[in-house]
Order: structure tokens, then sequence, then C-alpha cells
């Protein structure tokens, strides 16, 4: 499908006043520079063992090494506190601005980037939530705390001081914080993931765009399946195939862009602004 019939669509969509739902990945954040953390960067050493990612962001693992799952997570938040967003993110901003209450941002990225970039807090759904976040381990409030502030050009291996870790307590019970990410061990639910409120977005879209995201987490594939079931348009936006591609290649109703997202999404913005 050429892209012009893609524009079509997306202007015939945003002329009938549709909601329009964009799920974004780890690809338009790759291209701010943060690492997937699938390679070398993602392991974390402990005495003589290297941790992969699916080992260090666990429950499991924050049980039994707390301060060690902390430390990658601090190292974690200083490689995206020093990313900066890109067109792709500043895109999804101009698009929130010209559709306003027919605009919503589903994203799995927990790097802060949306928010930085300008998009609002109410339109945005961070579904695997967000490392600018901590809270408390023990659940005795739900109230979000700022991510702890540590030094960010400490050594990533360096011990914490005790001044740093009196700063990982919740101020109420005096527990562990701990970041408000889903760990990999850990399920979807509405209260901090948006569960409920996801899949109810994609019931009510009339175009998806899936951008950036390879598709390999459950609540992703139940917002496609749910804007297929609603008969949504749906548009893949990823420069490489992914878990979703066979689905919307076989889709009535699908698109496929195999470009960058800050290379695509700019034109859809002045798509946008040519027909509202």
């Amino acid at each position: 499908m050429n892209l012009q019939t893609i524009k079509d669509t997306v202007e015939m969509v945003a002329k009938s006043n549709g909601k329009i739902v964009f799920l974004a990945g780890a690809g338009i954040s790759a291209e701010s520079g943060i690492p997937t953390f699938r390679g070398d960067q993602g392991y974390w050493t402990i005495g003589s063992k290297n941790y992969h990612p699916e080992d260090m962001a666990t429950f499991n693992m924050f049980n039994l090494k707390p301060i060690e799952v902390w430390k990658w997570h601090i190292y974690l938040h200083k490689i995206c506190n020093h990313a900066a967003p890109n067109s792709g993110h500043y895109a999804l901003v101009e698009l929130e601005n010209i559709l306003e209450d027919r605009f919503s941002l589903i994203t799995q990225n927990v790097d802060g980037l949306h928010k930085r970039a300008g998009n609002s807090l109410e339109r945005t759904f961070s579904i695997h939530g967000n490392l600018e976040f901590s809270r408390c381990s023990h659940e005795c409030t739900d109230e979000l705390y700022p991510f702890p502030k540590i030094d960010q050009e400490r050594d990533k291996d360096a011990d914490l001081s005790e001044t740093e870790l009196k700063k990982l307590y919740c101020p109420k019970c005096k527990e562990l914080l701990r970041p408000h990410i889903l760990w990999f061990d850990e399920r979807y639910n509405e209260n901090y993931y948006k569960l409920q409120s996801s899949i109810a977005l994609a019931k009510q879209a009339d175009i998806l765009f899936l951008i950036g995201t390879s598709g390999v987490t459950n609540l992703p594939y139940r917002v496609l399946s749910n804007a297929c079931y609603a008969n949504s348009y749906i548009v893949e936006i990823n420069p490489a195939e992914t878990n979703f591609t066979n689905i919307v290649a076989d889709y009535e109703k699908g698109f496929i862009i195999r470009e960058t997202s800050s290379t695509i999404l700019p034109k859809f913005v002045n798509a946008f602004k040519q027909c509202i």
C-alpha cells in the first residue's frame, strides 16, 4: 500500500472526528539513543555472575538483592535522562495539540521522553510504568513519588552512600521504595498500568498507529486485537518486521509503513493540519 493511500485514509478518519490512538514502543526511543538493554549494556555484574534485564527487572530479584536492583535502575534512569526526545516524540505532541480529546497515546516506554517532549499525562497511558517515579514496595499507599535524586555521574558499580540509601525508603512507612515500572514477573493492572483503560481505548479507536513496537508483550497484543475486532484502521510504522506484521498484513484495513517514526510521523502532522 503506497503512502498516499495511507495518508488519504488518515485524512478521511481525521475529517470524521474519530478517535485516534497511538501505541508507541521501544523503537521511537531507540532513535533517541536509548539502548534496548538486550546487548552488553543490559548486563549487570554481581560478584562473578552476569545478570540479564530479565533477571534484574523482577520483583523476585528485588526481594533477594534490593539494593543491586536499585543500582541497576539508577543506571537505567541515568541513560534515559541523558537522552532527548526526537522528532517522532515532538510529532506526537503536535498531533495531540491538533486532535485534542480525540488523541490518546499508549506507551510501553518507561523513559519519560513523551512527557519531556510535551504530551499530557491525561492523554498518555504508560502501560509499563514510568522511570521518573517510584512507589512503596509494600504498597502502604499507591501514591507515586519522584525517582530518588542520586548523583547522575556516579560510577554504575559504586556502592550507594548512606545518604543515597536513605532516599530509597518510603516517607510514610519507611519500607523500601521501588521503581514505578512493570517488572518481568508482574502482571498488568489498571491502577498502575492502565490495563482496562488501554483496552477501552482500542475498542473506541477509528484508527490505531503501531509505532516502533515489536509486539512481544501481552497488553499491546490485546490492544491490537481489540482494535481489529472494533474494525479500526491499523497502521504499523516500523523499519523492521514485528510480531504484529502478519496480523496487520492480513487485516483488510491494515497498512504497513517501513520507515522510522522520526521520519514518518512529522508527515502525518502535516496531513492532519491540512484537513483539521
